[in-house]
């Protein structure tokens, strides 16, 4: 046999096993320094509830982080609270702070800011990952019901943001984390009011961003385009739907909650301003929007044009 080719055969299966083995000690490293880097820090999740927020109460608390913990049930915020208590060794992590929280409510928003800053006196991170959803025909949807989804994805957000900013800017630290939709960057037929809400959101924080660089303030957006636990099911169903419904799915698009906090930890490790959770498709169509916005309304068109027809047979 050829030396040439016995020594080929020999080393290209160790450089390949080095190298993943490399890559694996590298990742472990850096989520081991990530975890590490929030320890002692005062963090506030505003929708601890969810399934991202209870993976990321999880993962924080693990780490360290002195956690205050919001959310819209007091009953429900103490059974995470105890849950985390019973998975963690109590001497070296700190007992969760809970704060009833409900961005549907404006009026309570001064005293909740209030609440959460008596906690620990400060704050270190703002992880905003409350939500509300909804998907109509712009004519169907309520003044009431935009005002609510308002509240709940623009202005309570903000709110928050504005009123732990003094605490920040005094110290001159501080990072604050949106976790916003995919739709704060482009916008798909049937969900009118929650793009509009998403699209402001995404752009206070962009503004922020440049406005508190100067205080040593980090301002990061995370864009998903769905979180949820669940895997894709059927891939004949979702091969079904209309074209622009393959922007924003559950089932072949989405983002697990352990992905997302693992995102996140590592965003604030980073400092990332900007980071798009999603596969190749969406990406694809937040460009088209800003370079071939023709095209791309053409898509949207004929997408809810197919979903017409799909309901009249």
């Amino acid at each position: 046999m050829d030396p040439v080719w016995t020594t080929t055969v020999l080393v290209v299966p160790c450089v390949v096993v080095l190298t993943a083995g490399l890559f694996y000690l590298y990742s472990a490293v850096i989520g081991l320094l990530s975890k590490t880097s929030v320890r002692n820090k005062v963090v506030v999740i505003t929708d601890a509830l969810s399934g991202l927020g209870k993976e990321c109460a999880g993962v924080f608390h693990k780490g360290g982080a002195r956690l205050i913990l919001c959310g819209k049930s007091w009953e429900k915020l103490e059974e995470l609270a105890d849950d985390l208590a019973n998975a963690s060794d109590p001497t070296v992590t700190f007992p969760p702070k809970l704060v009833l929280l409900d961005f549907g409510d404006m009026d309570s928003m001064p005293e909740v800011i209030e609440e959460i800053l008596e906690c620990y006196g400060c704050l270190d991170i703002l992880i905003l990952n409350s939500s509300m959803k909804l998907k109509a025909p712009a004519q169907s949807v309520s003044l009431e019901m935009d005002k609510l989804l308002m509240d709940n994805n623009y202005f309570g957000p903000a709110t928050l943001a504005k009123g732990v900013l003094p605490s920040m800017i005094s110290r001159r630290t501080g990072h604050l984390l949106l976790v916003n939709s995919i739709q704060g960057k482009l916008a798909v037929p049937f969900r009118t009011t929650y793009a509009a809400s998403k699209h402001a959101v995404q752009a206070f924080f962009d503004c922020l961003r440049a406005e508190v660089e100067e205080y040593g303030i980090s301002v990061s957006t995370i864009n998903h385009t769905f979180i949820s636990p669940s895997p894709p099911e059927n891939t004949e169903e979702a091969s079904s739907k209309s074209i622009w419904s393959l922007l924003y799915t559950k089932k072949p698009l989405g983002v697990s909650p352990d992905e997302a906090a693992s995102e996140i930890m590592k965003t604030l490790n980073n400092k990332r301003k900007e980071v798009v959770i999603a596969p190749s498709l969406p990406k694809v169509a937040i460009y088209a929007r800003s370079f071939f916005p023709n095209v791309f309304f053409a898509v949207m068109a004929a997408g809810v044009n197919n979903a017409a027809a799909c309901e009249s047979m």
